[in-house]
């Protein structure tokens, strides 16, 4: 599991300090901090990025909103951004909003502000409007990875990592490699999210990265994944055999 990475573009250095604390003490990875639009774009292209929070004005001069134009010309690349700023100014505003921002906050910042801003960018960004809710999880699904709250944090799970998914009455438990989730959501809906040609149904409980299957036992509809965890083949379910390279 991963956290989300965060790239801040802020050149007064108590905001910047003021938002790692807060983002740290949530479990979000601040990967680095720019001060400049040049530095900005280097940490951009060389990082693992997921979010970015950037200050409008940097150095005097509203170069946060060129980054934004900037990195907005690759759709391909681009990447959810949220502005942070003290200008009360609008013509700043309307120029920023053309960027398509997913928040736009006044300083000084309120801590539950940014971080619902920051859950709300990752949302929209991965067009999921039906978040999957649970009593305090929710779940927003990339090509890549899960985004799962957890209390006022996301985490960022692989998809890779993912080993097995059970239903338990309205709720699926997620197993990865390293933790357990809880997200409520059905099995059907959430197999048509994912990769189907990595995970397959097996059971009517259950599905399977099929990556991870270590020894099919047909005769005991069983399936063994990695870390020695078990799941139930259905007769229903069998045409995973034909799926699988087997030598004979």
């Amino acid at each position: 599991m991963d956290k989300v990475n965060v790239l801040i573009i802020e050149d007064t250095p108590a905001e910047s300090n003021r938002l790692i604390k807060v983002l740290e003490a949530n479990n979000y990875n601040v990967v680095a901090v720019a001060t400049t639009f040049k530095d900005g774009l280097n940490f951009f292209y060389n990082q693992l990025i997921d979010i970015i929070i950037i200050d409008i004005f940097l150095n005097g001069n509203a170069d946060g909103i060129s980054f934004a134009e900037t990195i907005s010309l690759n759709p391909n690349g681009s990447k959810p951004f949220v502005f942070l700023t003290s200008s009360t100014d609008r013509k700043i505003f309307e120029r920023a909003k053309l960027t398509q921002p997913f928040s736009y906050l006044m300083k000084p910042f309120n801590e539950l502000e940014i971080l619902y801003a920051l859950e709300m960018a990752l949302e929209k960004f991965y067009e999921q409007p039906d978040t999957f809710l649970g009593d305090q999880e929710n779940t927003v699904v990339s090509k890549d990875y899960l985004f799962i709250k957890k209390g006022k944090s996301l985490k960022k799970v692989q998809l890779s990592q993912i080993i097995f998914i059970e239903v338990e009455e309205k709720y699926c438990n997620i197993i990865t490699e390293k933790e357990k989730f809880v997200i409520l959501i059905s099995l059907t809906k959430i197999l048509k999210l994912l990769d189907q040609s990595v995970f397959s149904r097996t059971h009517r409980n259950y599905i399977v990265n099929t990556a991870k299957i270590v020894e099919i036992v047909p005769a005991d509809n069983l399936i063994v994944l990695s870390g020695n965890h078990k799941a139930l083949l259905s007769d229903t379910y069998k045409s995973i055999l034909k799926t699988i390279p087997t030598l004979k």
